[in-house]
């Protein structure tokens, strides 16, 4: 009578566990979402102004080209997940008196890439080295956001000679303090690796839409739109197993030592409000590199290239005047 109870309870847990295999592999094919054609997503959000340049290697830059040719340049690059598109109200605001350049890093926006491409920061710093000297640009001016932040201030220590300003819009690089608020659930789930493949297969716009929000003081700024060009970007080819690798890349943290050698004329732009890289970062950067500027704007967070265009791009704008004087 034993044996048969526990042969039982062996059948039914047996069942119940291939009810919930069978759950939640339907659950994966009802959730699960193909590559994006490259030629689909450039129809939909390339612009008049892009265009596209070879750097060996199977990566193939978008980048976009605003401006008067002959003015001063200044180049932009974004964060993680991000793309050119978001510097869009700058672009506007700058390219009546410099030439704009906005760039995808490999893994990101309309940028073609093997998807074995590591995307450590300082590999992006000389990609863009190479980008430069591709297109043959006079000594310029770089400015980054988040991620773009970081690999900025890495250029600025590895090819300073290319360089004739550092703008650092609430840049990575300093390991977070001990007391910082925890990371946005889809990074938590990225930091695992049943979370990576998850996230390299399905339906992210829950933790996209989630994310984006915690990002802005203003959510109404993060339209359906908004969320869908996130979304749909990041299923590029290749793009989702390189964005999943930027987890695991390489990447020395920011020290005050290492950042007193940037000799760049140095602006800090921070949102007060950035609940993912904690204000006190920009003051940390901003007492580290010898002579910086530091603008922190109270009602935005960690976009504030997005969250308020017209002023920080003027500020940007100021700044540069400044040191042409």
């Amino acid at each position: 009578m034993g044996r048969l109870v526990i042969g039982q309870l062996v059948v039914g847990l047996g069942v119940v566990v291939l009810v919930i295999a069978v759950v939640l592999v339907a659950t994966w094919l009802v959730l699960r979402r193909p590559d994006i054609p490259f030629e689909k997503l450039e129809a939909k959000y390339a612009v008049p102004t892009s265009h596209y340049v070879d750097l060996g290697e199977g990566v193939r830059v978008h980048y976009r080209d605003d401006g008067d040719p002959k003015a001063p340049v200044i180049v932009l690059v974004h964060g993680f997940g991000d793309s050119f598109l978001t510097w869009e109200g700058w672009i506007k605001a700058l390219s009546p008196h410099y030439r704009v350049i906005t760039l995808d890093l490999p893994g990101h926006g309309l940028t073609r890439a093997p998807a074995t491409y590591a995307p450590e920061p300082d590999r992006y710093a000389d990609l863009i080295d190479a980008f430069a000297a591709k297109l043959d640009l006079p000594p310029f001016a770089i400015a980054g956001n988040s991620m773009g932040g970081g690999v900025a201030w890495r250029f600025a220590l590895r090819h300073p000679q290319r360089l004739t300003a550092l703008v650092l819009v609430d840049a990575a690089g300093w390991a977070p303090p001990a007391n910082s608020p925890p990371p946005p659930l889809a990074f938590k789930v990225m930091q695992s690796g049943f979370g990576k493949f998850l996230l390299k297969t399905i339906e992210t716009r829950p933790l996209t839409a989630q994310g984006l929000k915690a990002d802005v003081v203003d959510q109404s700024l993060i339209t359906p739109a908004f969320v869908d060009r996130w979304v749909e970007v990041q299923r590029a080819p290749g793009h989702r197993p390189i964005l999943m690798a930027v987890f695991t890349a390489r990447q020395a943290p920011a020290t005050k030592e290492t950042l007193a050698k940037i000799t760049t004329p140095t602006l800090v732009l921070w949102g007060e409000q950035d609940h993912l890289i904690p204000v006190a970062n920009a003051k940390a950067f901003a007492d580290a590199i010898g002579g910086a500027k530091l603008i922190i704007y109270p009602d935005a967070g960690h976009l504030p290239q997005f969250e308020n265009p017209t002023r920080s791009a003027g500020d940007v704008d100021a700044f540069l005047k400044g040191l042409a004087k």
